[in-house]
């Protein structure tokens, strides 16, 4: 199907395609698609005027005392569901958020991302391109995390999910979504697609989009699949790798010629700004109790704050630059799940490195031995630091971010904090099973 540009596209698809419903997608703060449907005979209204919802019920959203909100769809991401039925068909749309009086609300994750890209603009650059890698996990329910398989990374006759991740690409590309690649990963039932870059507004609808499709190709075929970072114990966690770039119009700003790792002066410091805030933006590209139990050693999973060329125990990798692929110059930052909101994971990591840009950083050597094997002194002497261990580690470090506040917005900022100290209480004061079975024999 041919991209939207505008509404009168939109109603032109609508009559092609037979639709009946659209469904208006927007996220909470936590990155949790909202969506509510509308017939196709209020579309004049909704593109006009916006359909009115009441926000006090959203997640980091207003009041009830300032609940109205307006949600007002945007043509250009118009795109039909796959699973539901073909004839009377359903469609989405992203919408951007307003007050009723008409201006961007500033709890809307999608502005912000559009706040920090013109931020971006008005320093030179035209295009910020995101390419991130999810892994999933595929098990038979949502009640317990029961494998489907036993495969491993690549494995191909192991690989119960074949058919899931085949009819998954295709429901993608019937949306406009490029895939470039797919695979079974390390532990046993986790699954990778790979989506081809976009830019970063355009991609973060896209992984909204994508967690939706998993999961309801997944349930077609009656099972489960969860973007949970660490489901498993004593197995490998899933990531979501993104590789990123800056562009300025055609040219790509990362790439130099001239240089030993083929890194512009701009690639470099902006590098060295994500290394610098990556603790303030951990909260952000990590924000769940789940998420820190997977950025511990030994499971691929990235701990310590430096940055490689080929070693992927670094925070940081350069992907190795090849002779005519000077476009594909690009940083691959490893600890981000994807289970975090794209559109704020994706401003935190460009004003981070913006940061680094206007601010001149520069970008220590890089540490191509295997970080996991240092004792802590060797560490220490290389001034190699550790990502938070904790969620509420996490949130104290942000709490004190006057770049995450500049990033997100008071508004936000404020509720993410909020927010995220009330998982984290409610966590500890459980009793996990961990602790029954340590401790009740013992004491």
């Amino acid at each position: 199907m041919e991209k939207p540009r505008d509404k009168k596209d939109v109603m032109e698809l609508i009559k092609q395609h037979d639709v009946r419903f659209v469904r208006l997608w927007f996220s909470d703060i936590h990155g949790q698609l909202k969506s509510f449907a509308i017939h196709v005979d209020e579309l004049d209204l909704a593109f006009e005027e916006g359909m009115g919802f009441d926000g006090s019920s959203i997640k980091g959203f207003a009041r009830i005392d300032e609940s109205d909100m307006i949600a007002r769809p945007d043509p250009t991401t118009f795109a039909i569901l796959p699973w539901r039925p073909k004839e009377k068909a359903v469609a989405r749309m992203f919408c951007d958020i307003f007050e009723p009086d008409g201006t961007p609300y500033k709890g809307d994750p999608r502005y912000i991302l559009k706040k920090n890209l013109e931020k971006m603009k008005s320093m030179g650059f035209t295009n910020f391109y995101i390419g991130p890698e999810l892994e999933f996990f595929y098990f038979k329910s949502d009640k317990s995390p029961e494998v489907l398989d036993e495969g491993g990374y690549f494995d191909y006759p192991m690989d119960a999910a074949e058919d899931l991740r085949r009819e998954t690409i295709l429901a993608l590309e019937s949306m406009g979504i490029r895939v470039e690649y797919s695979h079974h990963e390390v532990a046993p039932s986790q699954h990778e697609i790979d989506l081809r870059y976009a830019d970063a507004l355009e991609m973060a609808d896209m992984v909204m989009t994508y967690r939706v499709t998993v999961k309801e190709i997944a349930r077609k075929y009656g099972v489960y699949a969860t973007f949970m970072p660490k489901p498993l114990f004593g197995k490998n966690g899933s990531g979501m790798h993104t590789h990123q770039s800056l562009f300025i119009g055609d040219k790509n700003a990362f790439f130099d010629p001239n240089d030993k790792y083929y890194l512009s002066d701009i690639a470099k410091s902006y590098t060295a700004g994500l290394l610098k805030h990556i603790k303030e933006i951990t909260l952000v590209l990590n924000q769940w109790v789940n998420s820190y139990k997977r950025l511990v050693p030994g499971y691929e999973a990235p701990v310590y704050i430096c940055w490689a060329r080929r070693n992927r125990s670094a925070l940081i990798r350069i992907p190795m630059y090849k002779p005519g692929k000077e476009k594909a110059t690009r940083i691959e930052l490893r600890s981000p799940d994807p289970a975090c909101n794209p559109y704020l994971a994706f401003s935190c990591m460009l004003c981070a490195g913006l940061k680094g840009i206007e601010k001149g950083y520069k970008l220590p050597e890089p540490v191509e031995i295997d970080v996991y094997h240092l004792s802590p002194e060797e560490r220490q002497k290389m001034g190699i630091e550790e990502l938070p261990g904790s969620l509420i580690e996490a949130i104290e470090i942000a709490e004190k971010s006057e770049l995450l506040k500049e990033t997100l917005g008071d508004h936000i900022f404020k509720e993410l904090i909020t927010s995220k100290k009330i998982e984290w209480d409610e966590y500890r004061i459980r009793i996990h099973p961990y602790e029954i079975e340590r401790y009740l024999s013992l004491l």
